[in-house]
């Protein structure tokens, strides 16, 4: 074999062919990664969906105060 252009997927540490290689056991290869794009639409995700897989952590006055968080003015009382 030549050349040949296979597709994979990486997952995170593995990359797992499309196809199978005719190749013997123990054959060296050199291998160029070319990212390409996905034919799959997008997931569309909510700002809901989004905003909880963020797993945002702060203060439960946030509402409240948003003011004193984002410009440091006054804090409002829970009355």
């Amino acid at each position: 074999m030549v050349g040949k252009i296979v597709e994979a997927v990486f997952d995170g540490t593995v990359l797992h062919l499309k196809e199978p290689l005719e190749l013997k056991k123990g054959t060296r290869v050199r291998i160029t990664i070319e990212a390409i794009e996905s034919t799959e639409p997008a997931k569309l995700r909510s700002f809901l969906q989004t905003a909880q897989a963020l797993q945002l952590q702060g203060p439960t006055d946030w509402s409240t105060n948003i003011q004193h968080y984002l410009y440091g003015e006054g804090v409002k009382s829970h009355d």
